[in-house]
Order: C-alpha cells, then structure tokens, then sequence
C-alpha cells in the first residue's frame, strides 16, 4: 500500500505531524488535496510537495528542465495556452513513450487528452509548478527565437517591402520557402489565437517598433523588431488585406480572412499614418469561439426575462450602447439567434459584416458607393422585413428612417456610443430627432461593459473593507461571506482574470420616462426615474457579479464610469 503523503513529508522532515494535523483537520472540512491545503498553509515548499508525489507514485522527480532538450517537435502539438493552464510540458520521446513533466500527478483527464494531443504512450515526470511553467514561457518562445530567425533572413535578403499575394489556405501549413517576413506575420497571428488576443498592434515610434497583444482588453508587449522592417511589414498586411500599398498619407481599413490551425479567422485591419511611420492594428474574431446566446454572455434570472420581453415585441426599436469593444454587436447577434425562425424576415445593414448567420439577409455599407446606413435602410424597407438591425445610428438621417421603420410596425435593432442607458435619450435629441418621436419609437436600452472573470484556479477569498465595499454600493451586510480577488498563476498566465462576461443596465420604457424626454429632462433625471422603475445600473450589476465571485471589485471599477451610477 503507498504511504501517505503526510507521512513521507515527516519521514524527509520537510514538516511536522502538527501541521500535517492541522492540514488534515481543514481537508475533513473543506476537502481538498492535503498536499496543497500544506501549501497555502505554508507548511511546506512547492520541491517538498513535489518530491513527496513522486515518492508516493513512484515517478521521477526533475529539480531542474533542461530547456535545450525539449523537442521542438512536440511543442507545436501542444497550445501554449493548454500547457499554462494545465502546467504540462513534453520534453522528449523515449522508444514508445513521451516524457511529460507534469505538477500535478493525479490530473488523469489531461494525461489522457495528451495521449490524444501527442500520439502516444505518456509516461509523467514531475517537477515543481514554477520550473514547469517558467519552462514553459522559455521553451514555446523559441517561437520568438523562431522570429528572430526570420528577422535574422530578413538582414540577408535586405527588408523586403512588398511581396507577391498568395492564397493562405492555413498559416500553420506555410512552410520555410516562404518569404521571411510573410512567416513572421504568420507567426504572430498564430500566437495571437493561441494566446486568446483579440488585436494586435504593430506600433511604430522613433526609435521602436512595438507589438502587443490585447488579451481580455488589457495590452501586453509580445515582441520588438528592428525598427527598419516596419515598412515591410506594414506591407505585407496591407497585401494581406487588399489595401493599396503605395498610399502611405492617408488611414486604410481592409479585412483578412484565413484559416490558423483550423480555425476560421476574421481579421479587420485598420493602417493610420504617425509621425513616424504606419501603425497597424489588426482585430482578430475566431468565429469558432463566437458565442450567440444570451445565456453565456452574462444576462441571467431577471435580466434575461426583461430582454426577452423586449426582443420579442412586435415594434420598436432597442439600442444596445456602449464604448467600442463593450460587446454590443455580440449582444445583438444572439438576439437575432434567438428570434431566427423561418417565418421571420430579418435583414442588417452593418460595417463590416462581423458574424454571417444562416437566415439572415445581411448586407455592408459602402460609402464609395453611397451604400450607407441609411440608404441601405431605407431600401431594407420595401424588402418586406420583421426585424431590422442597423449596425450603428450615427446621424439624423439614420436616426429618422429607424424611427419611421419602428413606427411602421418593424422592429428595430442598433448600437449608440453612449455611457449609459438614460444617455441614448438625450443623444438622439442632440442629433435633431424630435423628442416626441424618440419617447414613442424607443422600447428599451441596454447598456453594457466587459469584464475579466477571476481565475477560477487562482482567485482568493478575502474579508473586504467597508470604504472598498462602499465603492461599488455595498454594505457588509450584503455581503454573504468573503468576496473574491486576483492573484495570478499558470493559468491565467499570471493575470489573475482568465475570459470576460458582460455585466448590463437595462432601461425599458415607461410613460414617466416618457415624460421626461418630453420635458427635456437630462440623462441624469431619466436613470433616476429607472432606477425607481426597478432598473439595475451597470454598477449595481457589477457588484451582483462581485457578490457572485466571477469578478472583482477593481476590475467593475475599471470598467464603469466614476460619474453617477
């Protein structure tokens, strides 16, 4: 029989009985591994923890990973973002089998998923959390080294500014013969998907060249090449994107469709001229992990109730509104989702197109051919349609020929760049619309923001004070229990926040809000009158989430405005 943990761990004096006690009394309430109830006690050290597995399950024990062996080969099979979060690393094979360290012995599911990822027979070593996972950054930037490699063939060949556009069927099939700069654009749009980024920037300053990723809308620095390949680079997008490459003077905005390991990939690009040189942005939608149901975008109990009450109304028009980034295009699509049947006819005039849904009639604006938002809906009305969603009023003539749609028996879908929900009223009434037309067409406003999950691996729980609690409306009587926040691990690629979820405020119409938009009433009034009408500001929905534990106190903070909430 294998001796216990507790025991090995007294028997190689890395602890005492008292603490393994101690350890053992938390896990018979609570649960849980006792060998890491020992570490968060701070009985013992991660090496201890780790030697006393491999002496349990008779499997070696590495105090260092010789990161110059790792076979190359194997990492390509593995993502980077898999082997963070389950702190995996194949070194080598071995005959029949292949050697992964591994912290965490008793993690069956990965074992087999990596017999899945790598062929193979897995035969697991262990080593420490932090020598797997600071070998994991060292090893998988060997793709940075492979960057270098081709900023190295880049010196040979001189920079090249322009090259021939091919077809990409999918970047992980480009192989060495390619153009050096074509492989690294590559490289980096594959680390961006692997590494869940939803743009990338390529910043260009005096001295530097600069490229980030934004992850869960936070940019961090990935790479820095040589300044003197901007130009080729810039380049090589604007060929990717069907852009003119001689323009340098003015903004250019294209769009790249490809595959990257299976996945088909939307990439808008936006090119601006600086002071030194082309910055280049590119937004990357992995269509796979597109999710178009109101349920996983964070609208639950009530709040669902009260959106599905409004997109089911005969007429009107619904605005979701919100910074750019906030979600709102992903918030309308799941609503078309939802009231996608055959006897519905549903068009959209959008820019771009982000999403193409089965059954619905979609079209993209065109302004060199004065095909714009209101042009394409103005024609969207002698298609006989139920539902129109237009992507964005902008201006009066939009604004007018939506609410002449709503009024006519459409229901009417849009986006407003807006703080918050009362504020759409008074923008519609600065843009000129009359307020009697705005408090007869409007059926309801959402208002949302975006933001970062704890992780749940490494979130911890805490006793908050009051003036934090006071921050975001709460007492510690609403608080039942600890709240939770960030500490960053493998995981969560030392963040502390892995994905992001939507919290909402959801205004729907009623006749004493209408009065006041015929009054006149600044955005102010109006929220307090929804307010009393029961409406949750966006705020009030943040701290819903921190009682819930999905997110923090700072991050709500961050993502709602300092103004009245």
């Amino acid at each position: 029989m294998a001796r216990r943990i507790g025991e090995i761990l007294i028997a190689h004096g890395a602890c005492d009985q008292e603490a393994v006690d101690k350890a053992l009394e938390t896990q018979r309430e609570k649960g849980g591994l006792l060998g890491e109830i020992l570490l968060k006690q701070k009985a013992v050290g991660d090496d201890a923890v780790q030697k006393a597995l491999a002496e349990q399950f008779d499997l070696e024990f590495i105090d260092v990973i010789d990161a110059q062996n790792v076979d190359a080969h194997l990492l390509t099979m593995i993502p980077i973002t898999y082997a963070k979060a389950h702190l995996v690393l194949p070194l080598r094979r071995d005959d029949d089998e292949i050697v992964v360290a591994c912290a965490n012995p008793l993690d069956y599911e990965v074992l087999d998923d990596l017999r899945l990822y790598l062929d193979g027979e897995i035969r697991p070593v262990l080593s420490t959390q932090g020598m797997v996972f600071d070998t994991i950054n060292l090893v998988y930037d060997r793709a940075r080294e492979t960057s270098d490699e081709v900023l190295g063939d880049l010196e040979e060949e001189g920079g090249p500014e322009t090259f021939d556009l091919e077809e990409m069927i999918d970047i992980i099939d480009a192989t060495d013969e390619d153009a050096p700069i074509i492989r690294l654009i590559n490289h980096l749009m594959y680390r961006s998907v692997k590494e869940r980024a939803s743009d990338i920037h390529f910043e260009v300053f005096e001295n530097d060249l600069i490229v980030r990723f934004r992850i869960d809308g936070v940019l961090y620095e990935v790479m820095r090449p040589p300044k003197r390949l901007h130009n080729a680079i810039a380049s090589r997008v604007k060929i990717m994107a069907k852009l003119n490459i001689a323009e340098k003077r003015i903004p250019q905005d294209g769009r790249i469709r490809i595959k990257i390991a299976g996945k088909d990939i939307d990439i808008r690009t936006s090119i601006i001229p600086t002071a030194y040189g082309e910055r280049v942005v590119m937004r990357l939608l992995d269509k796979s992990q597109v999710r178009l149901d109101l349920e996983s975008l964070g609208l639950d109990g009530p709040r669902l109730s009260v959106v599905n009450n409004l997109i089911h109304r005969a007429h009107g028009i619904i605005l979701v509104t919100g910074p750019t980034g906030s979600g709102k295009t992903t918030t309308l699509y799941a609503s078309l989702v939802r009231l996608n049947k055959p006897d519905v006819n549903i068009l959209t005039v959008e820019d771009p197109i982000e999403y193409q849904i089965q059954g619905i009639g979609q079209m993209q604006v065109n302004p060199k051919i004065d095909l714009t938002f209101a042009s394409g809906l103005r024609s969207f009305l002698r298609q006989d349609p139920d539902i129109i969603l237009v992507g964005e009023i902008r201006d009066l003539e939009t604004a007018e020929i939506a609410i002449q749609a709503s009024l006519t028996g459409h229901l009417v879908f849009s986006t407003l760049h807006t703080n918050d929900s009362a504020s759409a009223f008074t923008r519609l009434v600065d843009m000129g619309v009359e307020p009697f037309l705005v408090s007869s067409s409007l059926v309801g406003v959402i208002a949302q923001r975006l933001v970062r999950v704890l992780c749940d691996d490494c979130k911890e729980a805490y006793d908050p004070t009051e003036e934090e609690l006071g921050k975001i409306g709460l007492t510690p009587k609403d608080v039942n229990g600890q709240l939770y926040r960030p500490v960053g691990c493998a995981a969560c690629i030392q963040t502390g926040y892995a994905d992001r979820t939507a919290i909402y405020e959801i205004l729907v119409m009623r006749e004493n809000i209408q009065q006041l938009i015929l009054a006149n009433a600044d955005a102010n009034a109006i929220k307090r009158e929804a307010i009393k009408n029961g409406m949750a500001t966006l705020r009030m929905d943040g701290a819903r989430r921190v009682i819930q534990g999905d997110t923090s106190i700072e991050e709500v903070m961050r993502v709602t405005s300092e103004d009245f909430q």
